[in-house]
């Protein structure tokens, strides 16, 4: 039998000859006359009728009745919950995400000190499960001493109250996601691409002496270089010697284009050649370096004044935001050194270099809170992408040890 054999309609004949092979057993009772044996007669009947029956024809669909509509009233299913489905990363999304994970490092890095100092306090103070007042006053001091400043450590402090009241403290690791999220919320990221988008923009960098000015203008330039910038620096710091020779191997490193005067010439005079000449050039960004200057050398901060408005008069359409450089390893003297060139040029930011050296990095909550002013750039190491942008969250998790 093929593989299809079982499928087969059987024959006429296979039928009779199974019918016929059939014995037929046959029983007397006692008393009765057997009659005349019909039996054989009708099997044949029955084989003749088996035979000679013609299969049925199909029977046609019947005709579909047509019958008029009937109003009923609809049954509405309520529909089964599905599970939501995760979004699928894009590109973009994934991209994003190792940027994240890539500040995170390199905050986490560069806040080792102060990490260490705050996560450290942290398991100390909390010994129990109970969040009493002398926890709390602990925990201020904890905050006090990475120089968060009392501003930002008392309303740090109360929110960590609140949370605790409201949801309850029970491990050393809340305490730290409490804290994380209080931080991140009193900061805020500060969207550094806006500062260099399509519009040419123009970046004014101020800050004393020693706290790491030419570095970080080299820094940035290679970095906007990379991205496909062009740039243009403007050695204006014509005050300290052999300045401009440090700037102009920084610009040779980075591929970028410098004007410069030399020592001894009018900062005023620097800019007004290197505004013309970006603006000539269709250049994306100037970035204009400027003398180290104190808060006893007025003649030097008058002269930051007059930079500030070259800038303005000759280009007044670029985006244009005046950067502070401070250094953290200062702890609070850097918030004196903000007001003083706040009150000079109206400061846009503050960029924050040798964080990785110092266990004082809480000045940065200081700043926002005091000034309300975003700190732009961190600087966490020597290379050139240890200048990195400032994310309020990441940075709250190296600062409290979270991974």
């Amino acid at each position: 039998m093929g593989i299809f054999g079982f499928l087969r309609k059987k024959k006429p004949e296979d039928k009779v000859e199974e019918i016929i092979e059939q014995p037929q057993e046959q029983t007397e009772e006692p008393g009765v006359t057997p009659g005349p044996d019909t039996s054989q007669v009708e099997e044949e009947a029955v084989v003749q009728e088996e035979i000679t029956t013609p299969e049925p024809e199909p029977t046609p669909d019947p005709e579909p009745i047509v019958q008029d509509a009937v109003e009923e009233t609809p049954v509405i299913e309520e529909p089964k919950p599905q599970p939501k489905a995760e979004p699928k990363p894009t590109p973009a999304t994934t991209e994003k995400a190792k940027e994240q994970k890539g500040l995170f490092r390199k905050f986490f890095g560069g806040l080792k000190k102060t990490a260490s100092a705050i996560g450290t306090g942290i398991a100390s103070i909390f010994v129990g499960t109970e969040l009493d007042d002398d926890f709390y006053e602990e925990l201020e001091a904890l905050l006090l001493s990475s120089d968060m400043g009392v501003e930002a450590t008392l309303e740090i402090v109360e929110d960590i109250r609140k949370h605790a009241k409201r949801e309850g403290i029970r491990t050393t690791e809340e305490l730290k996601y409490a804290l994380c999220k209080s931080l991140t919320n009193l900061l805020y990221d500060y969207e550094i691409e806006y500062m260099v988008g399509d519009e040419p923009t123009a970046l004014m960098i101020v800050g004393v002496n020693g706290v790491g000015k030419t570095t970080t203008i080299g820094k940035l330039s290679a970095q906007y270089r990379a991205a496909g910038k062009s740039v243009l620096v403007a050695a204006a710091d014509t005050f300290r010697a052999a300045a401009c020779e440090q700037l102009e191997t920084w610009t040779k490193r980075a591929g970028v284009r410098i004007v410069t005067q030399g020592e001894g010439a009018d900062p005023g005079a620097v800019v007004f050649d290197a505004v013309n000449s970006a603006r000539a050039k269709r250049d994306d960004l100037l970035i204009i370096d400027t003398a180290g200057r104190l808060h006893n050398k007025a003649h030097l901060m008058e002269e930051l004044k007059k930079i500030d408005r070259v800038v303005e008069r000759n280009w007044p359409d670029v985006t244009y935001r005046k950067l502070l450089v401070v250094d953290a390893t200062t702890g609070q003297n850097a918030l004196s050194q903000v007001e003083l060139f706040n009150a000079a040029v109206d400061l846009d930011g503050v960029i924050l270099t040798k964080l990785d050296g110092t266990a004082k990095g809480g000045v940065v909550v200081a700043i926002k809170k005091k000034f309300n002013l975003p700190v732009v750039y961190c600087g966490v190491g020597e290379k050139i992408d240890d200048l990195i942008p400032f994310s309020a969250e990441s940075f709250a998790k190296a600062l409290v040890g979270l991974e």
